[in-house]
């Protein structure tokens, strides 16, 4: 036991550093071999958080210089004579604007550090509902009483938020369900819109994609909603999966695994 402690310790430790987890130095003991695969597992460590940072810190100063020209443009395209032409020039510049504005606050939470902790799923997912009911938004909640998980509770809750909004954008409404197991914690929500084509759910996920027809902002949004509900719940050591229903909708369902399983 003593022998393979240090091992035990190596795998629990990359285990978190997988869930996204702020991992502490290991201790330099046990077998030559387990303190030199230790001593790499620090160095690699260290190495992601700051392959990381630089790269959120690039994206920010990106989004954040884009600003300033592009309110530039759009107050020259104020002067265009021809309307069509100016209407047309604004719109793209409002746009582009927008996508600055998401990709922005997008890097800044990906940047922000959150401890992991105890807290209750379904009071969560309940807050969740509670916003979009104050709005007067068809969703509706059925789960356990309580639903007791270890994780980031803020990045969780702008996830479930991102999937429910889509819920009731495209679908009308949105029926949110939790349950739980030994294993895992799972989330999912379904709304009666028209679903997605088979051939595209991956895409879906990725950055700035609008699966929505019409392509406009107002009924389609950024496209950051999934990918980045995708990279929070990834974190977590979780899945996010897709499917049409049967009776005509999209199915979404988060499945997070707990840190015993």
């Amino acid at each position: 036991r003593s022998q393979t402690r240090s091992l035990r310790d190596l795998a629990d430790a990359a285990e978190r550093l997988g869930r996204g987890e702020e991992v502490p130095p290991l201790s330099d003991r046990g077998p030559a071999e387990i303190v030199a695969a230790s001593r790499a597992f620090d160095t690699m460590r260290e190495r992601l958080r700051r392959h990381m940072s630089e790269r959120m810190r690039l994206l920010a100063a990106i989004s954040h210089d884009l600003r300033t020209p592009l309110t530039t443009l759009r107050l020259k395209a104020e002067f265009v004579d021809d309307e069509a032409v100016r209407d047309d020039l604004v719109a793209t510049l409002d746009e582009l604007t927008a996508i600055t504005e998401a990709t922005l606050a997008f890097s800044r939470a990906e940047a922000s550090r959150e401890d992991t902790r105890s807290f209750d799923l379904v009071e969560l997912v309940g807050e969740v509902i509670g916003e979009f009911r104050l709005a007067d938004r068809d969703a509706t909640l059925e789960a356990p009483s309580a639903v007791s998980f270890e994780g980031r509770p803020v990045a969780l809750k702008r996830a479930i938020r991102n999937v429910v909004e889509n819920a009731l954008r495209y679908g009308g409404r949105a029926r949110v369900t939790v349950a739980d197991t030994s294993e895992a914690a799972t989330v999912v929500v379904e709304d009666d819109g028209p679903g997605l084509p088979t051939d595209r759910i991956e895409e879906a996920f990725q950055p700035f994609v609008r699966l929505e027809p019409s392509r406009s902002r107002e009924t389609g949004g950024i496209g950051l909603g999934l990918s980045i509900a995708r990279g929070i719940v990834h974190a977590h050591g979780g899945t996010i999966t897709l499917a049409n229903r049967e009776t005509g909708g999209l199915r979404v369902e988060i499945r997070l695994p707990r840190a015993n399983a």
